[in-house]
């Protein structure tokens, strides 16, 4: 393996779960839901994924019950701000707590315990294909999904009658409730597209990116997840285009480290995070595009009865 493969690979690997939590929390804000609780719903996800894997002995079934463990999560969350009209900021931010709590309890057991890792899913002769062998065809099942993802989202979301339901909920949802749109119904199943995309996500970093469990394994992933949406102006394609940006920085740091370059550790771990806020103030200095963009119901609680 040359040495531009191994860091093609890497950045695919360190992208995935950025891209599958960040298509997820597309959906849910396409619909008018603001969720913040990505982080938890990710790190939840992790470790019930690596907890299924050891006591089954299969990566795959480990990977559906981290999706499991992201859709309760959401549906906790959807309980609170869509039936009980909780703040949604207040409630993503306490999802987000409780996850990063809930996840050391239950991965107590599990730490130093060495992990299953989740297998390519082609045959292995097809590595040896020049140039897209190993980079593309040598990937696992997840990352398939998250391409996979991004074409389904995108059709949906605008070639569909559905996608345009889903969002007119999110640009007005007095509106769609006053053409017998079941608002609250459509949100409830945005917000668990969005869990189990976050819990898929968490399920790769503990099955793929580092096939371990280790508390707090997320990092920060979720926030990530959550300004890229911003940053891909909630379109599913840009969104591509971004998580395997945000992935090459994050893992950027680690092959600057690898070559040499003098530059403070503590930096470079920085990196993504720093890029992170310079994307959001650039394109908060575009504040009519960001207007247009923007589902105008995102984070509005909506009440039927009112």
């Amino acid at each position: 393996m040359t040495v531009f493969e191994s860091i093609l690979i890497t950045i695919i690997t360190a992208s995935t779960p950025l891209l599958l939590a960040s298509i997820g929390e597309l959906v849910t804000e396409r619909a008018g839901v603001l969720n913040l609780g990505v982080e938890g719903m990710m790190v939840m996800g992790a470790v019930v994924a690596f907890a299924v894997t050891q006591m089954s002995g299969s990566p795959y079934i480990g990977a559906l019950g981290g999706i499991g463990a992201g859709v309760l999560m959401s549906l906790l969350f959807g309980f609170l701000t869509l039936t009980l009209v909780a703040n949604q900021v207040a409630t993503g931010l306490a999802l987000t707590i409780l996850g990063l709590g809930l996840s050391g309890m239950v991965g107590e057991p599990f730490v130093g315990v060495q992990g299953i890792k989740l297998p390519a899913l082609l045959p292995p002769w097809l590595s040896d294909i020049p140039y897209v062998g190993r980079v593309i065809l040598g990937q696992d099942l997840i990352f398939y999904i998250s391409i996979a993802l991004v074409f389904g989202v995108s059709w949906f979301l605008f070639r569909t009658r559905s996608g345009l339901v889903l969002r007119s909920v999110g640009d007005n949802h007095a509106s769609a409730h006053a053409l017998g749109l079941n608002v609250i119904g459509i949100r409830y199943l945005a917000v668990m597209f969005g869990g189990a995309c976050a819990g898929l996500a968490g399920a790769h970093l503990s099955l793929v990116y580092t096939p371990q469990w280790v508390e707090n394994m997320t990092a920060g992933r979720g926030w990530i997840a959550l300004a890229l949406v911003v940053f891909a102006s909630w379109r599913p394609w840009r969104l591509l285009i971004g998580g395997y940006l945000f992935g090459a920085v994050s893992i950027g740091q680690l092959h600057a480290q690898a070559f040499g370059i003098a530059a403070p550790a503590q930096f470079l771990s920085a990196l993504p995070y720093v890029a992170t806020v310079l994307v959001l103030i650039v394109i908060s200095r575009n504040r009519r595009l960001t207007l247009i963009n923007t589902p105008a119901s995102l984070g509005k609680s909506f009440v039927p009865d009112r």
